[in-house]
């Protein structure tokens, strides 16, 4: 089956053999019956001819002994049985009186040759004595000397003896010969066939090689291409449609050379044109927060107009110094000149401190974070910089859109990676939403008032340090149930991941209730890094 689904050379070969296998069995089966039919027809048409040739020489002796009438009866019929025999060239003679013929103590009496006993059928009797002027055959099986049955064929016929009694003459024709005829024929036929099968399959390999080879160059040469090796080339030889082909490749694998370069420079260029101007930005940027955090620390001596102003203006230049850190990111990502800082840490760890650190936005917009921790304590090969950078950005866009529900981190592992979800209750998104969440600078509602201050390139840095890491990072969405955002790492950094160790969707549909009237709006996880505490185990909530 391999070598079916991977080889058009094998297919094509197979296919071939199958057709004319098919077609040499119908010619081969039309041209065994047509000549076992022919073969058949003309033996038939020459036993007739030669008992009726038989019969009526042996009526002329008989005729001519009348005349005479010195011979006796029973000497009248054993000349003509010898004659009978001598021109049928069969000793396969039988010989019974008609019905209603008298029989005679001095005449000749019913004879039969012992390989005609029980062969001769009433049917072909009755055709006989009903029809004394026309001669009738039969096909039949004969007694072999071996003791086995051979195909024959059976004359009948009558002839008259002088004092006018009617005998009933029967000749049989041994079909052996004919067969074994028409078996080596058949014989004849098949090893043709099967010589003619492996000459068209010898045929059929040589030219789909031919044709095959090229298009097997051709795929290499493509893969080639779409691994990153612009320089190959598929050889030109002759001016066939195959040249042609390749010719017309080469060309396009030119033009796909050409303009790859053309947007790798230009990538480059505006790679180095955004790292450029964040650097640029930085100076300018630099004094002018420096002058708002005065003006910001002055408000209050300010009036009321004047002192929003320099509100804003410090909360934008804010936002303005992580859009540029988050520009200068991307930029590093697009050159391909990030670089992992890899120590062991602990994911629950980890995830602790981010919730720890969000506990006053959390507080804030009135969500309760939990932390569910049924694995995940072991220490892992990751960056921790970069992977709580992802786990504080999935926790504030859960507290974003989290409409003040619970929020739900959940962290375990297993033999090959370990797993961090964040799932909110949320409005959630279309799944047309839920695809281009990973996209730069795009909202899923923009109109949507953030608390935050988000760059919209938060997600898209997530997406770049989870698969630095050699993980990936998951959405599920559903309008009206939410959020869950799943990060996967392996536990050693180039390690392979099958499986996650937690499930995308997630298990529950329902936000988990719970009573927020004495749950103070802190962190209280307390897990050990060695062993899991009680509450983990069986898989409750830390609250926040």
């Amino acid at each position: 089956m391999r070598s079916w689904r991977r080889s058009l050379q094998f297919r094509t070969v197979v296919v071939t053999l199958a057709l004319s296998l098919f077609a040499l069995l119908i010619s081969s089966f039309y041209m065994a019956i047509t000549i076992g039919n022919d073969l058949f027809q003309s033996r038939v048409t020459q036993v007739q001819q030669d008992s009726a040739r038989a019969i009526e020489s042996a009526q002329n002796i008989l005729d001519s002994s009348g005349d005479t009438g010195r011979a006796s009866t029973q000497e009248l019929m054993g000349a003509a049985r010898e004659e009978i025999a001598r021109a049928s060239s069969s000793t396969m003679i039988a010989g019974y009186r008609a019905v209603g013929q008298e029989p005679s103590p001095t005449g000749p009496q019913d004879f039969e040759n012992v390989r005609l006993k029980d062969v001769v059928s009433d049917e072909l009797r009755r055709l006989v004595q009903n029809n004394p002027d026309e001669q009738w055959w039969q096909s039949v099986s004969l007694p072999a000397a071996n003791g086995s049955r051979v195909p024959g064929i059976v004359v009948g016929s009558q002839i008259t003896l002088p004092e006018g009694s009617r005998w009933e003459i029967y000749i049989g024709f041994d079909l052996s010969d004919t067969e074994q005829t028409l078996l080596f024929v058949q014989r004849t036929l098949l090893i043709g066939g099967l010589t003619l099968l492996l000459l068209v399959g010898a045929v059929a390999w040589v030219i789909v090689r031919l044709v095959a080879n090229p298009v097997r160059v051709a795929a290499d040469t493509s893969e080639r291409l779409a691994s990153g090796d612009l320089e190959v080339r598929i050889p030109v030889r002759g001016e066939d449609e195959l040249a042609t082909l390749a010719r017309s490749f080469n060309r396009m694998a030119d033009s796909l050379q050409s303009q790859i370069r053309e947007l790798a420079d230009l990538s480059q260029v505006q790679q180095r044109f955004v790292s450029d101007v964040s650097h640029e930005l930085r100076t300018p940027l630099t004094t002018i927060r420096l002058a708002g955090d005065v003006l910001y620390d002055q408000r209050s001596e300010f009036p009321s107009a004047t002192a929003r102003t320099a509100e804003l203006l410090h909360t934008q230049t804010q936002r303005f110094e992580v859009l540029l850190a988050d520009l200068l990111e991307i930029s590093r990502y697009d050159a391909g000149s990030v670089q992992l800082e890899i120590e062991p840490y602990s994911l629950v760890h980890l995830a602790e401190d981010s919730i720890e650190g969000m506990a006053s936005l959390a507080e804030q917009k009135g969500s309760d974070v939990r932390l569910v921790a049924p694995g995940g304590y072991s220490d892992v090969e990751i960056d921790p910089r970069r992977i709580r950078r992802v786990v504080r950005n999935l926790l504030g866009n859960a507290i974003e859109h989290g409409e003040g529900k619970p929020i739900v981190v959940t962290v375990d592992s297993n033999e090959q990676a370990v797993a961090l979800s964040v799932r909110d209750y949320g409005h959630g998104m279309t799944e047309q939403d839920a695809q281009r969440a990973f996209d730069r600078f795009w909202r899923a509602d923009p109109s949507r008032k953030r608390t935050i201050g988000g760059t919209g390139l938060g997600l898209a840095i997530a997406l770049e340090d989870a698969q630095l890491h050699g993980g990936s990072l998951e959405v599920w969405s559903q309008v009206g149930a939410g959020s869950c955002f799943r990060l996967t790492l392996p536990r050693l950094l180039g390690g392979e991941v099958t499986m996650s160790p937690l499930p995308l969707p997630p298990e529950d549909a329902e936000p988990i209730p719970v009573d927020t009237t004495d749950a103070p709006a802190s962190t209280s996880a307390d897990a050990s890094a060695e062993a899991p505490t009680d509450a983990a185990r069986n898989g409750k909530g830390v609250g926040v």
